[in-house]
């Protein structure tokens, strides 16, 4: 009980805001249904864009969630668009080595989209990376995920309460496998800690810079637990060769078999968001043209059914909206990063 009590008094901080939670329910229907949203992209939308095919950097290896999610937009923006669409990653440091080659080398070019999300917030700042997402243009969010907790399916641990016992009881003997540090999987199992009463700083957490490692990870022992989008796992675990111990939002997705976190008995709710960016220097046309293709692109019966498949709620937000969430979540992120030992 003192251990629900103590976690319910934290969350209940403004820094527990950035887990999206609050976001989300207020704006996605978590389901995969359409979400309006002002398409506000801050001028006349430049006449016959795209003029040419397009690039979109996943700036993770393959696997995980940056790349499925460029990778459901490609044929959809084909179709909408009219034009081709290119997928390549760009992998490394929570998607920073990514950003800033995106930064230095589009500058003012609408035809390059690079995906990105909560994750890369806070990368940014745990990798001390001296591009930000000041430096490229704000298209829109896309997504959110909850996270999925699992272990290889013969794991001596049945249930996260037993997990969360040993962990307890020796902190550095449960060690955890997820996506860079600094980000989504890594401030979850911080929060995870701090409902638990161990010292967040001293979680051993192992940083994986793409899904397919991370997995490679967990199904070889290497990890006690992985954590990740759920929808990286689900085929793991449909195989057998892993097990749900618990997922991170206020209710299990449809399809997903999980108690969630707080079921289980610390009380963490939190969600994963995705979205798409431009790089630097985009005209006021331009920028509203790529808006535009974003939201047709989401508008589509084809994205609505990619949401459903993969599990994702629709958390779409565009323009000037995206950019104002943006700017929040990078002041909410440093607090919840400082106030759990990941920054100073």
């Amino acid at each position: 009980m003192e251990t629900r009590t103590r976690a319910r008094a934290w969350l209940a901080m403004p820094v527990a805001l950035v887990m999206v939670l609050a976001a989300c329910t207020t704006f996605s229907d978590g389901g995969g249904g359409a979400t309006e949203a002002p398409a506000d992209g801050g001028g006349e939308p430049t006449a016959g864009y795209p003029a040419e095919d397009l690039a979109i950097m996943a700036p993770a290896d393959p696997g995980g969630g940056w790349d499925s999610t460029s990778r459901a937009m490609q044929p959809i923006i084909e179709e909408v668009g009219g034009v081709g669409a290119e997928v390549y990653n760009v992998g490394g440091a929570g998607g920073t080595i990514g950003l800033a080659e995106f930064v230095e080398n589009h500058a003012g070019d609408p035809h390059q989209l690079m995906v990105m999300g909560l994750v890369m917030v806070g990368a940014i700042r745990t990798n001390d990376s001296a591009v930000t997402l000041d430096q490229v243009t704000p298209i829109a969010s896309l997504t959110s995920e909850q996270e999925g907790i699992v272990v290889k399916a013969d794991s001596e641990y049945e249930t996260l309460e037993d997990l969360v016992e040993a962990w307890k009881a020796d902190p550095t003997s449960i060690s955890w496998g997820g996506g860079s540090a600094g980000g989504t999987d890594h401030i979850l199992v911080g929060l995870m800690a701090q409902a638990a009463g161990i010292e967040p700083s001293g979680i051993n957490y192992v940083a994986h810079s793409g899904g397919g490692e991370a997995i490679t990870a967990i199904l070889s022992g290497a990890v006690t637990a992985g954590v990740s989008g759920v929808s990286e796992f689900t085929d793991q675990v449909a195989a057998g060769e892993m097990r749900w111990l618990a997922v991170s939002g206020e209710a299990a997705p449809e399809g997903v078999d999980a108690p969630t976190i707080a079921d289980s008995g610390l009380d963490v709710v939190l969600e994963n968001w995705r979205g798409v960016v431009g790089p630097p220097d985009l005209s006021d046309g331009d920028r509203a043209a790529v808006v535009q293709l974003i939201t047709e692109m989401h508008d589509s019966e084809a994205w609505q059914q990619a949401l459903a498949d993969n599990g994702w709620g629709d958390f779409f937000r565009a323009g000037d909206e995206f950019e104002a969430f943006l700017d929040e979540e990078t002041a909410r992120v440093e607090t919840v990063l400082r106030e759990i030992g990941l920054i100073d």
